[in-house]
């Protein structure tokens, strides 16, 4: 036992240099030794879809081609099943559900969970540590704003971001044109 602890140690001691040395990045023990691309092969994801050895999965969840999940991602689908497009960006610590137990909890167990499928588009971006509810749709091309929590729609090509998530305005500055010297 003694001689495969030492094995690992110089093992993972060598990788995460390896790893430093090439990414200027150090990593939890896991994700030195597992593949993420293979990872997300196992789980049916799309190809050339990659997820961290720290995410989470559960139930029924479906991932298109070349979206990146980052670490320490929740993605749960046993609810009602979790779809996530093609070519989006899952960053850290990203919660997406499929069901919650507010009901249940507050009624002390006698309501059932609520549970409804979760959607999010192709050419997504879900900024760090947001959190998606159960039964939001997410449109193509929508952009999440970091620590949002997202209990809406979020319509094809919307911003939103705070807590509850709110559509971002942009407003259009004032020409310069035409003022007065």
């Amino acid at each position: 036992m003694n001689r495969l602890l030492a094995d690992l140690k110089a093992f993972w001691r060598a990788r995460r240099e390896e790893v430093h040395g090439r990414f200027q990045r150090t990593l939890p023990f896991g994700d030195y030794v597992s593949d993420r691309w293979e990872k997300a092969a196992v789980l049916g994801f799309g190809e050339g879809t990659s997820i961290y050895d720290s995410a989470h999965v559960f139930g029924d969840v479906r991932v298109g081609a070349n979206t990146w999940i980052g670490p320490f991602t929740i993605l749960d689908g046993s609810g009602g099943g979790l779809v996530i497009g093609s070519s989006c960006s899952v960053s850290a610590g990203v919660q997406i559900y499929t069901h919650d137990t507010v009901d249940w909890a507050v009624s002390g167990g006698a309501a059932p969970y609520r549970k409804a499928p979760t959607r999010i588009g192709d050419n997504c971006y879900l900024g760090p540590n947001a959190v998606i509810a159960a039964g939001v749709t997410i449109g193509d091309g929508a952009i999440v704003g970091a620590n949002s929590l997202v209990l809406e729609d979020v319509p094809a090509g919307g911003k939103v971001a705070g807590n509850p998530a709110r559509p971002l305005v942009s407003r259009e500055r004032p020409s310069d044109e035409g003022e007065g010297a």
